[in-house]
């Protein structure tokens, strides 16, 4: 069977082919893959006429797949490919060493040829279509007019499956496989983002270690998943992210994504409920925002996906919008997964201007991935500046709600500092012992650290115990108290900026903090705030 977004590149190739495209384009670092798949096409009974593959590479020139051949030059070879009497798919290889990129110009011979090559594809009577493979292409502007670019998604998960069933076949004598189905299938989401040779690869590799496939394999896996998106310089795979029972309150905003766990299975469907775009979350420095992007991922269960968007830009023109385009569908191909973007505006804050447009094109792309997206993504952006993001970026549509953080609560200043001093004050630590965690020291801790965020509670706490540390004994809740008064909190230094965030909210977004927490207590407010607005055959392994 066949995986529908394969179905989709297939259908979308076949119809090039039948409107008589003369050139494509695939970027794909898998060959083999990409060959098998329009060796498929040319068989397809959607097109009147087979045709024929011939592919051609650096080392052996034109020649049929799987055939020996003998080097040409390419511009030699794409002469050659206009006098062919027969329906051919020529799939050609290696052209993108000789058209530029990277500061390289273009070899011109080989840019006319190409040009030949397309009018003569287009109008000549025998119907031939050339695709160019490469891993990546910035086509020189003579050829944008003539390319079509053909997209071929990371593999799914049936493809996967694929894999795994051939190489546990090849080696069914000398190995034992002892997995669930519920472990087969968090296997292969394991590897879903991978290539099928980097598939084959983990596999392979979990199977020669011991001799055996079982669920103690999914890490490793996990790991080649790891290196293949370091690798990629675009997006970081976080490992440790930590759990929801780690933040402080915003009550509000974690039973709304508790309530949407599992919401992009195949069961949901049966509620009639997509699954969840996103969530933008903006508010005061330092009160959780990026810790509940950080813990989303053991809440349900995701892998969580960390966006640089300052590595998307790059200073060569077209490559920051391939780079957007390259981690958007290595999100997808990892899907389920979570995105996250951290301080959203310092990336698409700036989408008007001085830049020849590059920054409208990237805002572009990813604005229509978001609002489009079919793969099961679900993405949390954190701001502090929201006012400074272009207002597309907020309509509703783009994200399912839009949160805000305000500094704690009293009833949240006190769950923070117990999390802060247990996280702490462990039964290891030299630090314990004169401290007992009760309601009497936390009420005593929140009424005095009135206006800090979770971020100067946790640094509080650790400036604590350097004092304790420095004098060789157990922490007292003395220090605390006395680095409370002497630490000036943020809403203090930055009074004016945090009313501005409030006013901005009041109207705009959804309270973190719980309904209860805000009608129980009172927002700590410093007095000159102002007032509260709230992703082949088994490869044999050699023993």
């Amino acid at each position: 069977m066949k995986a529908k977004r394969e179905t989709d590149f297939r259908r979308t190739v076949i119809d090039l082919v039948r409107a008589r495209h003369p050139v494509l384009l695939v970027e794909s670092h898998e060959d083999s893959r990409v060959l098998e798949v329009l060796s498929d096409v040319a068989r397809d009974p959607a097109l009147k006429r087979p045709r024929n593959v011939v592919a051609f590479t650096l080392s052996r020139g034109l020649h049929v797949p799987g055939e020996m051949g003998k080097a040409v030059a390419p511009v030699d070879a794409l002469a050659a490919a206009m006098k062919v009497p027969d329906p051919t798919i020529f799939v050609f290889f290696d052209l993108q060493h000789f058209l530029g990129g990277k500061g390289r110009a273009p070899e011109p011979a080989i840019v006319r040829g190409l040009q030949d090559v397309a009018r003569e594809f287009r109008t000549g009577q025998v119907p031939h279509t050339l695709v160019i493979v490469a891993p990546s292409l910035d086509l020189p502007v003579e050829l944008e007019k003539e390319v079509s670019v053909v997209d071929l998604p990371l593999p799914s998960r049936v493809e996967i499956e694929v894999v795994l069933d051939a190489i546990i076949s090849a080696n069914a004598a000398q190995i034992e496989v002892d997995l669930s189905e519920d472990d087969r299938q968090r296997l292969l989401q394991a590897a879903q983002g991978l290539t099928l040779g980097e598939a084959e690869n983990a596999f392979a590799r979990a199977i020669a270690s011991d001799r055996r496939l079982d669920a103690g394999d999914i890490e490793l896996v996990l790991e080649e998943k790891r290196q293949t998106i370091k690798k990629s310089g675009l997006l970081e795979f976080i490992d440790d992210p930590g759990s929801i029972d780690d933040i402080g309150g915003l009550e509000n905003l974690k039973t709304w994504l508790d309530k949407r766990n599992g919401s992009w299975l195949p069961s949901a469907q049966e509620w009639s409920i997509p699954a969840p775009k996103g969530v933008l979350i903006t508010g005061v420095p330092g009160c959780g925002k990026s810790l509940t992007a950080k813990c989303m991922s053991s809440l349900w269960g995701l892998p969580l996906l960390r966006m640089d968007v300052g590595r998307v830009f790059s200073g060569l023109v077209g490559s920051s919008e391939q780079n957007m385009r390259a981690s958007l569908k290595l999100a997808e191909a990892v899907a389920p997964s979570i995105l996250w973007i951290d301080e959203i505006e310092k990336g698409f804050g700036s989408a008007g201007g001085g830049d020849s447009g590059t920054s409208q094109r990237v805002f572009g792309t990813f604005l229509t991935w978001l609002q489009e997206k079919s793969q099961p993504v679900f993405v949390i952006a954190t701001a502090n500046k929201i006012d400074n993001l272009p207002p597309e970026l907020l309509r509703k549509g783009r994200f399912d709600e839009i949160f805000f953080v305000d500094l704690p609560t009293t009833a949240e200043l006190k769950v923070i500092w117990k999390i802060q001093l247990e996280q702490r004050l462990t039964p290891d630590s030299k630090a314990s012992g004169d401290i007992e965690i009760n309601n009497s020291l936390l009420g005593r801790l929140a009424e005095e650290s009135n206006g800090f965020s979770g971020a100067e509670v946790a640094e509080a706490v650790v400036s604590a115990c350097f004092d304790a540390y420095s004098e060789r004994r157990a922490l007292r809740d003395t220090d605390l108290i006395r680095t409370i008064k002497n630490t000036v909190p943020l809403s203090t230094t930055q009074a004016e900026q945090i009313r501005a965030i409030r006013e901005w909210a009041s109207q705009r977004a959804v309270a973190a903090t719980s309904a209860q927490d805000q009608s129980e207590y009172e927002i700590p407010v410093p007095v000159d705030t102002g007032d509260v607005a709230s992703w082949r055959g088994g490869r044999r392994i050699d023993f």
